[in-house]
């Protein structure tokens, strides 16, 4: 017995399992790779996530929030304003459309300008904040694929009423084969 207890020492002794280190010589321990797999993708959602965390905003961001929102209905209305106006008062039109062709092209440069960088900007923020909304969407996906899963195997289930001659469940080996041949 003292032979095989050092042999078995040898090889399992110390709290090494020598049989499962060269095993894993050639195959990945699947355990440990998971685990891993676990890990990475947890660090890579959590990244995600803090990189587009909602920021709560003061009353002074929401209050130029809104303000920003001001010129492109103003401009739109404004436009439409004035196909009234032309037809309403062809008159007053006229001359105040006469004052417009006085504006020097530079100016009209630098309108363009201001009126691009204003919508270019917007569009970026908004393209960031929709990114955000986007990545909470993301992270509740597997919530809503799971229970899309759960509704779908409720509608895929057929509801039998078990018949009075039939029980429910068998242990029955034999009945069991009788009930799959009648259906």
């Amino acid at each position: 017995m003292g032979v095989i207890e050092r042999i078995l020492g040898v090889i399992f002794g110390g709290g090494r399992n020598v049989v499962a280190e060269t095993a894993e010589v050639f195959r990945v321990n699947s355990e440990a790779d998971a685990a891993r797999n676990h890990d990475l993708r947890s660090s890579a959602l959590q990244q995600f996530g803090q990189e587009f965390k909602v920021v709560r905003r003061g009353w002074f961001d929401r209050f130029m929030d809104a303000l920003n929102r001001v010129p492109r209905p103003a401009m739109a209305l404004g436009t439409l304003g004035l196909f009234v106006a032309a037809m309403v008062d062809p008159v007053w039109f006229a001359a105040r459309m006469a004052g417009i062709a006085l504006v020097p092209e530079p100016l009209w440069w630098l309108l363009g300008a201001i009126v691009s960088f204003y919508f270019g900007a917007r569009h970026q923020s908004k393209g960031q904040d929709f990114q955000r909304e986007l990545a909470a969407t993301m992270a509740a996906v597997p919530q809503v694929v799971k229970t899309v899963r759960d509704v779908q195997a409720l509608r895929d289930k057929p509801e039998e009423e078990p018949s009075e001659l039939e029980p429910e469940s068998s242990d029955n080996p034999a009945l069991a084969d009788w009930k799959a041949t009648r259906h």
